[in-house]
């Protein structure tokens, strides 16, 4: 092969190895391929963990059998404890079965995803995974006093580095998981804020019969709650009591969706979310946007970031945030700091100088930009194809 041909050949390497690919799977799908699974997939479904696994970039799935699934079953705990058990039994990494016969000190900790339903306290969310004797690889819960329950069996599927199904002999057992739960519709929402810091807003939330009573009569359906901090309110307090009675009402409302979104929702589904407050043409809305490994709320007004999650178990999510959420409705919106202004003709300056948009037009801009980016990522995969097809017809000719 000629110098040419073979740079021709490298470079169109490169070009495929940049082009962006999409990684998605189905742990249903992987599962039901695999009839000894069949219980352990249902029961995935039952308690909408496959959807959370399905939602999540990077993942382990550590399955047992049927036989295993039937001596769990056979202990009759509620569906929510059951989910919480399950949940032990997926890592938020990637675990193929070199990865685990190959741990750094022989021994590594797991966070999972009863770590982030928030129910787990101190290390009871994660999993021990021990490299032993013999090629054998044993995990146990962080709060079964390092007691070994279940060692690694086989790998049933891996999509490096996207998700790993892995069988282990048995189910892994935690005080804290198994211990009976509460259906999240019964949940006392207010105390439950109130043991986890966001005490002073479950307070003025006590405060309003109609702002308590649509939160709770929203919790059944699927209900999303971003409380502030203690010390946000303590900051915000004085604003608040300068509102009327119903914008008070409207700004507690404006801190709850009605539908259930878990932290791995509102990570991969950015965008405008209408709230609790949203009502015909006032649309008390913000956009949730992903700051690297941070999810922030953006109202116009204020950029508030999610800090800790309270409970993330549906139909029920409550997240704790470090700002009050202001809507634009009540409150005016921040002033972006202004570009450096160019030199341009007089009769520009007017128009330069003119106010700037309604909120309402505000929104078209942004639509706007919206296509306009679209457009951009439209003609650069255009461009990328056209550059791949021209090398393509080089290589031949040659």
């Amino acid at each position: 092969m000629n110098s040419p041909h073979s740079f021709l050949l490298l470079l169109l390497l490169c070009f495929i190895l940049y082009s962006p690919s999409i990684h998605a799977h189905n742990i249903t799908r992987i599962l039901a391929k695999h009839p000894e699974f069949s219980s352990f997939n249902h029961y995935l479904s039952v308690t909408h963990l496959a959807g959370e696994i399905n939602r999540r970039r990077t993942i382990t799935v550590c399955a047992v059998d049927n036989a295993s699934m039937d001596e769990l079953l056979s202990k009759q705990y509620s569906i929510n404890t059951i989910k919480n058990i399950l949940s032990l039994h997926v890592f938020a990494d990637y675990f193929g079965s070199k990865k685990l016969h190959q741990l750094t000190k022989g021994t590594t900790t797991a966070s999972t995803l009863f770590q982030a339903t928030g129910e787990a306290t101190g290390t009871s969310g994660y999993v021990n995974i021990t490299d032993l004797k013999g090629g054998k690889v044993g995990f146990t819960a962080g709060d079964n006093d390092g007691e070994l329950t279940a060692t690694y069996v086989k790998s049933i599927q891996e999509l490096p580095y996207n998700i790993s199904v892995i069988q282990i002999s048995h189910i892994l057992t935690s005080p804290e998981a198994e211990a009976p739960t509460t259906s999240p519709s019964d949940l006392n929402l207010t105390s439950l804020m109130t043991k986890q810091g966001c005490k002073a807003f479950a307070e003025l939330l006590l405060s309003s019969k109609e702002a308590a009573d649509t939160f709770r009569q929203n919790v059944e359906g699927g209900l999303t709650v971003f409380c502030p901090t203690d010390k946000a309110i303590d900051a915000f307090r004085t604003k608040f009591k300068n509102l009327t009675a119903a914008g008070k009402v409207s700004l507690l409302l404006y801190h709850g969706v009605p539908v259930y979104q878990s932290l791995g929702m509102l990570k991969s589904n950015n965008g405008v979310m209408n709230t609790l407050a949203t009502e015909g043409a006032n649309k008390y809305d913000f956009t949730v946007q992903n700051d690297d490994e941070d999810i922030q709320l953006k109202t116009k007004v204020v950029t508030s970031t999610i800090t800790g999650t309270l409970i993330d178990e549906e139909p029920l999510a409550v997240f704790k945030v470090d700002k009050v959420l202001l809507p634009r409705e009540l409150f005016k919106v921040a002033k972006e700091a202004p570009a450096p202004k160019a030199e341009s003709p007089k009769g520009d300056d007017e128009e330069a100088d003119a106010p700037g948009p309604a909120s309402d037009e505000d929104d078209e801009e942004t639509s706007a930009d919206q296509t306009a980016n679209g457009a951009f990522r439209m003609i650069n995969g255009a461009w990328f194809v056209s550059v791949v097809l021209s090398l393509f017809a080089g290589i031949c000719m040659i």
